[in-house]
């Protein structure tokens, strides 16, 4: 008997992989400024990406408090926010493999920090949302991990028991968020080791 009915996957740097510092490259920054830009935006002291992910502000009110504080990065910081199409990068082997847990009777739910139009973006062509039975993503609740609310959500929306359910997430906080709501997790640290964590469940 299988000791897990769920498995619930974050997103970022677990279905995908991002290239963030490379996408600013790509506007024509130099290496040095392309990972300082990227830093101002996700280490903000102010926690501007926080809100950009609860979905308690518009992309365009995001980009105005990010301008308030970086005014000469404001052009790259709207271009990055405006073109998050070219932030994801896929991760095709772990799609295939969550395929196949699909095929085994697992049902997958995602829970994932992530602000509204990114989600979109990253998740449109995405193989892997034709096998999801379920998500909750911090904009929908204007909620996030590794509060426990957004656990809880998951679990009520969809009728889950923790103890039934793994939960897979690339930041410890959100391991232990999950642990304490008492649901088993797992930290993500590479994708190939993922992987083959998956396939275990086979």
């Amino acid at each position: 008997m299988k000791k897990y009915k769920n498995i619930v996957l974050d997103v970022g740097n677990v279905l995908l992989s991002y290239r963030w510092k490379a996408m600013l490259e790509d506007y024509g920054l130099p290496a040095d400024e392309a990972e300082r830009i990227g830093r101002e935006m996700f280490d903000c002291p102010e926690k501007i990406w926080s809100k950009f992910d609860l979905g308690v502000e518009t992309d365009e009110q995001i980009i105005e408090d990010f301008e308030k504080i970086y005014p000469d990065d404001k052009k790259p910081i709207r271009w990055f926010i405006e073109h998050g199409e070219y932030m994801e990068v896929p991760r095709p082997a772990i799609w295939e493999t969550v395929h196949q847990l699909k095929e085994a009777g697992y049902r997958l739910y995602i829970l994932s920090n992530y602000p509204e139009s990114l989600f979109k973006k990253h998740t449109e062509y995405a193989d892997f949302m034709k096998d999801m039975d379920g998500l909750m993503v911090s904009y929908m609740i204007h909620k996030a991990k590794p509060g426990r609310d957004i656990y809880a959500a998951l679990c009520e929306k969809y009728q889950l028991t923790p103890s039934e359910s793994i939960f897979f997430d690339d930041r410890a906080e959100n391991v232990q968020g999950a642990i304490d709501f008492g649901m088993d997790s797992e930290l993500v640290t590479d994708a190939e080791s993922f992987r083959k964590r998956l396939e275990e469940f086979i």
